[in-house]
């Protein structure tokens, strides 16, 4: 019930959503002073929401800094949440997404000797529980870039972040006394990160896709609307749901 709510939740605070019920209300009401404030807080919205300068300044506040190279040290498992990609059948091959950059980052990590073993987090991502074969697939795929299989684990069964940390206490042996990197999204990273440590799983995190950034003093930057922010504000807003939601259910 709980995996539902999170998914309904996700997209009724989605500002796009707001935002278009706002324009609706205010095009089809017939109070003229109802209409001019619906039609003016949803151009509002619209633009603080469109606004990369607001929407990265928002993420450089949330989001978990991320370590130079020439800081990080031997770890004996890089724990990567997964999430990235699907199966295209007719295509017979995996799809990757915006945050394919976990993968990229732990397979590099992998071969330059930082982790010695790479754990796989992750199992159903879809109501339908559509989803359940991306930790194999991924595994055949990093196996395909010359990483042995033997140096990767498979925890197929967690269906959300909270589910990742429980599950794993059952592939470690004697963790306490083991290094670990989480690799995951660094807007992920703030609630993934509590939820492992509550469970007793000391990690490190290793920040990957990260979206804050230096203050660029251009024009399209500071004030043009952006599409692309408008939709990336939904990634923030779903971890900031997650960690109030995770809180009330003591999760983290």
């Amino acid at each position: 019930m709980f995996f539902i709510l999170s998914k309904i939740f996700n997209f009724l605070c989605a500002p796009l959503t707001w935002i278009i019920l706002g324009f609706v209300i205010a095009i089809f009401s017939k109070n003229i002073r109802k209409k001019k404030r619906f039609l003016i807080a949803s151009l509002v919205a619209l633009l603080f929401f469109s606004n990369t300068f607001l929407f990265d300044r928002f993420m450089n506040v949330w989001e978990v800094n991320a370590i130079p190279d020439n800081k990080l040290e031997s770890y004996d498992a890089g724990i990567l949440l997964t999430g990235m990609a699907t199966f295209d059948p007719k295509l017979n091959r995996l799809e990757f997404n915006d945050r394919t950059d976990r993968l990229l980052q732990a397979i590099r990590l992998f071969k330059e000797n930082k982790i010695q073993t790479l754990i796989l987090c992750g199992g159903p991502v879809n109501l339908d529980g559509s989803d359940t074969l991306e930790a194999p697939l991924l595994k055949k795929y990093i196996e395909s870039l010359g990483i042995p299989t033997d140096k990767i684990i498979l925890e197929l069964h967690s269906r959300n972040t909270h589910e990742n940390a429980v599950n794993l206490k059952y592939f470690i042996n004697d963790f306490k006394n083991k290094k670990l990197l989480l690799i995951s999204s660094a807007a992920h990273l703030p609630r993934a990160s509590i939820c492992f440590q509550k469970e007793g799983i000391p990690v490190i995190p290793y920040s990957t896709d990260r979206y804050s950034g230096p203050v660029k003093f251009e024009l399209n930057y500071l004030l043009l609307p952006s599409a692309a922010t408008l939709f990336n504000w939904e990634k923030l807003i779903h971890e900031w749901i997650g960690m109030i939601s995770y809180k009330v259910m003591g999760y983290c």
